[in-house]
């Protein structure tokens, strides 16, 4: 019913345009006309600028738009990872899921970089212990709740954008029937009421919610279109009419007032959101004035625009010669770390000296000012890279002065000594948690000589893998339930390859029934995929329409994943679906786009006919790959 609706609308939409386009043989007088000298296309830029931003915040509601999204400012890089975390926490329980995507992403971007900063430190006393690269493992419970935070915070974003996208589509319908409505009262006009119902067709068009950002200046345009002709073709009742155009002409000029007053604002950021909400009050509350005016006005509220425009690029421009001077600022501060020597260091007071130097430095970077991230990135890329050189000649110092080493030697032949006593346990409840311990005790120990740290960790590397590898063997041993499991599968499975089954419903029950036998082991997993394929085998013969049969594929797939608890898989799936909506909406979005240059061409083009039958074709393909992400959005893994 939905896919019929939205037909529907898009229909409309395309006769309205046809309206638009040929409704009238005099020229549509609209305040958006952009004249051919210079100045009015600088204006009609301007304007069109405010415009592209009213529609890009056109799909938020109007409670939404009451807040709006506050960065503080924060250097997110000086904080600990605990620190992050619990910011993270606040911002998404105190703010709109809608309003929080400069912060959520400037903590992912210190947490990513500490934490990487902390795994990499990690790795390398792992393998400088004399551990293997490949056997590296680290875990954090701040990982784990970071992690869970941001999981959580996808799911409400996700739902939110969901539900916002079936309101919008709900309310372009409603728009296009008030089109509709207002078509029909020019048409059928009766003098006694037809002002009353004009008015009552303006609150209803005044009342519905936002719509998407691609549908709102077009339906806007059509609208207003069928407002002015209303005005225009309003005879009968003058006083009526002349009255509402008077209030309207002074309700304008008091926004160009207010527009006028922007433009000397000292804050030319809040101008420019002031300005947007001005623009969407003149097109949305405001009706038009008399026609001899509607140029004048107009003209006086976009030069009003122009200015607020244009100190707005100013500004940027200035911001951008700010940015410039602080990368340059951070540059050298980076070569002067880079050129630091510390090749005379010998003893624990030369080395305190450097660091204080260098913290000197160091803090002039972050004293240097703030850029965005997508210019600070590099360069702070590099000053890792400079002080992780420096650092790393520190620790190498230090790490040599220690003379606890010998100590440490000691303490991980006892852990040896207990790692090989226990590797051959069949107690493997109690064995796999001390060894467990044994393994954690281990990376507590500080470093060991180096001449002996290679010998240590092949002897408790090979006695913990001899007991994990026997453990493990335990584990995937097949149980005399797991066993009947098996071979009723593949009695089952042995069955449906010489099976005829011809109906969707002799499918679904074949899946159902070898669902009900059981869950299989993991070492016979493979079973399920020789299933999948005698299903599709199946599902390829049944005389049905080729969506179905692509949507019964699809749910079996899923369904089989799901019941694995394959995550990845399942995760996968859906970011391939969805990675196919975006394209499937950009090129119908192309193809509308082409329509628009066939506004003067005969239905029956031939031209015209192609590009309107791919787009249904589109449509189609889209209404499949949205069942299919609706139906794995439903599966709760």
């Amino acid at each position: 019913m939905l896919d019929e609706n939205q037909e529907k609308v898009e229909d409309n939409k395309s006769n309205l345009d046809q309206d638009v386009v040929s409704g009238s043989e005099k020229t549509l007088e609209t305040e958006q006309q952009v004249t051919s000298t210079a100045e009015n296309q600088e204006v009609s830029g301007a304007v069109n600028e405010i415009e592209e931003e009213i529609a890009a915040t056109a799909e938020e509601s109007a409670e939404n738009n009451q807040v709006t999204e506050v960065v503080k400012e924060i250097d997110y890089s000086k904080m600990s990872l605990e620190n992050l975390v619990a910011e993270l926490e606040k911002v998404l329980t105190e703010q709109p899921v809608n309003k929080v995507k400069n912060q959520v992403d400037a903590i992912k971007n210190a947490f990513n970089q500490q934490f990487g900063a902390l795994l990499a430190e990690k790795k390398a006393a792992f393998i400088e212990a004399g551990g293997e690269s490949i056997d590296f493992q680290f875990s954090s419970p701040i990982k784990t709740t970071y992690n869970s935070l941001l999981s959580q915070h996808k799911k409400e974003r996700d739902a939110y954008y969901s539900d916002q996208e079936k309101s919008q589509k709900l309310n372009l319908e409603k728009r296009f029937e008030v089109i509709e409505a207002l078509k029909a009262l020019i048409a059928n006009a009766d003098p006694k009421i037809m002002y009353k119902q004009f008015k009552e067709l303006q609150d209803t068009w005044r009342a519905i919610g936002p719509v998407s950002k691609t549908k709102y200046n077009d339906t806007w345009k059509i609208y207003h279109h069928h407002v002015e002709r209303f005005y225009d073709l309003l005879h009968l009742s003058n006083d009526f009419r002349d009255l509402d155009f008077k209030n309207n002409l002074e309700e304008k000029l008091k926004i160009i007032q207010k527009a006028e007053a922007l433009a000397e604002h000292e804050n030319i950021s809040d101008s420019f959101k002031q300005l947007q909400e001005l623009h969407k009050i003149w097109k949305e509350d405001i009706g038009p004035v008399a026609r001899e005016m509607r140029d004048e006005i107009w003209n006086k509220f976009s030069q009003a625009t122009k200015k607020i425009h244009d100190r707005r690029h100013e500004y940027y421009r200035s911001m951008k010669t700010k940015f410039d001077e602080i990368i340059q600022k951070k540059l050298e501060i980076v070569a002067q770390i880079e050129a630091f020597d510390i090749s005379k260091n010998k003893n624990h007071n030369d080395w305190q000296q450097s660091i204080a130097a260098l913290e000197i430095l160091r803090q002039a970077y972050f004293n240097a000012g703030k850029l965005p991230y997508a210019k600070s990135e590099e360069i702070w890329q590099k000053f890792k890279a400079a002080t992780k050189k420096i650092n790393k000649a520190k620790n190498n110092f230090y790490k040599e002065e220690k003379n606890s080493q010998q100590d440490n030697l000691n303490q991980k032949i006892a852990l040896i000594e207990l790692a090989e006593s226990l590797k051959d346990s069949t107690d493997w409840e109690n064995t796999t948690e001390t060894l467990k311990k044994i393994q954690a005790d281990w990376k507590k120990i500080g470093h060991v000589p180096r001449k002996f740290s290679d010998d240590v960790w092949k002897r408790f590397k090979s006695a913990c893998n001899h007991y994990f590898d026997q453990y493990h063997k335990n584990k995937n041993a097949v149980s005399e339930e797991d066993q009947l499991i098996i071979t009723a599968k593949k009695d089952f499975l042995e069955n449906l390859k010489t099976a005829e089954i011809n109906t969707k419903e002799g499918v679904l029950e074949a899946v159902n029934s070898w669902k009900s036998l059981g869950y299989l082991p993991r070492s016979v997993r493979h079973l399920e995929g020789k299933f999948n394929k005698q299903i599709d085998r199946l599902i390829s013969t049944l005389s049905i329409d080729k969506n179905e049969i692509e949507m019964l594929r699809f749910k079996n797939n899923v369904d089989s994943f799901a019941t694995n608890n394959d995550v990845r898989k399942l995760d996968g799936e859906q970011i391939f679906v969805r990675k196919k909506i975006d394209e499937i909406v950009k090129e119908i979005q192309q193809l509308e786009n082409n329509l628009g240059f066939f506004s003067n061409a005969k239905p029956d083009n031939p031209l015209v006919l192609n590009v309107m039958s791919k787009v249904e074709a589109f449509k189609k393909d889209l209404a499949l790959w949205k069942e299919k992400l609706s139906y794995i959005k439903k599966i709760d893994y």
